[in-house]
């Protein structure tokens, strides 16, 4: 595929749909205890909540979408959780790549995937090597993911080109910053949103989310679908998006 996407892209005013959304899933445990089931259940029925949003990003028109599916501070929750987890990512990589590659669907998974299981890391490489020639929507799984680790070890590459010789200091901006973090292909997200009324980025997209719209809800991930994402939207839609710009520059180029 291409590199359809600049590294840094100033998103124009008049965009009235994200082309690029990056959600944080948040409230399955809480899902299921309302329920008296597992928490295991709850990230379950979030799996099928996953499915009806990539659906519908597919109808309109989405880009990209993101999922925080695993931060590298997960590693912190119950052991049998964090097992179960494993397993569940392993069974719908199984599960769901064929049905990602039909619909024309590129998976990217992005974070420290080295600290998974050899199984699981292989489970990853095949879906995204079925995938990676499709130019239909883009998923980006984060897992084991970041953003002050992706920021470190953009810098620690640069460091490293920098004494090789490979790279002079001097060439080094936000651009070429930019080039060395996860997955650089893809635009910068446009809108943010995170389920189960948190209110924190927790350590997600740190360096992407500069000029994000963030939009919080109180629905449970499990609950959340096309309705709730196209009230995202439209919540986006409403939004002047100025970039540094005062609210009259932004009208003069738009002609509002």
């Amino acid at each position: 595929m291409n590199n359809d996407f600049p590294i840094t892209a100033e998103i124009s005013t008049v965009e009235k749909t994200p082309k690029h959304i990056a959600i944080i899933m948040d409230g399955n445990g809480r899902w299921a205890k309302k329920r008296n089931l597992p928490r295991v259940a709850g990230h379950r029925a979030g799996v099928e909540a996953v499915r009806k949003v990539l659906t519908h990003c597919g109808e309109r028109g989405i880009k990209v979408l993101t999922l925080f599916a695993f931060s590298s501070e997960n590693w912190r929750r119950p052991k049998k959780e964090v097992g179960l987890l494993m397993e569940l990512f392993m069974t719908v990589l199984k599960s769901e790549a064929k049905k990602l590659h039909k619909n024309n669907v590129r998976l990217k998974v992005i974070g420290e995937t080295s600290a998974f299981s050899d199984k699981l890391q292989q489970h990853i490489r095949d879906a995204e090597s079925l995938t990676k020639d499709n130019d239909g929507l883009i998923l980006c799984i984060a897992a084991n993911y970041g953003g002050r680790w992706d920021v470190v070890n953009a810098t620690k590459k640069l460091v490293a080109d920098v004494k090789n010789g490979h790279l002079d200091e001097n060439q080094i901006n936000e651009e070429m910053l930019g080039s060395y973090l996860s997955f650089p292909q893809m635009p910068e997200p446009d809108l943010f949103i995170r389920t189960a009324g948190e209110k924190r980025i927790s350590n997600f997209l740190l360096w992407h989310l500069a000029y994000t719209e963030l939009y919080f809800t109180d629905t449970l991930w499990p609950d959340f679908d096309a309705h709730e994402l196209d009230k995202a939207i439209e919540s986006f839609s409403t939004r002047q998006r100025r970039f540094g710009r005062t609210g009259d520059q932004v009208e003069q180029m738009t002609g509002a």
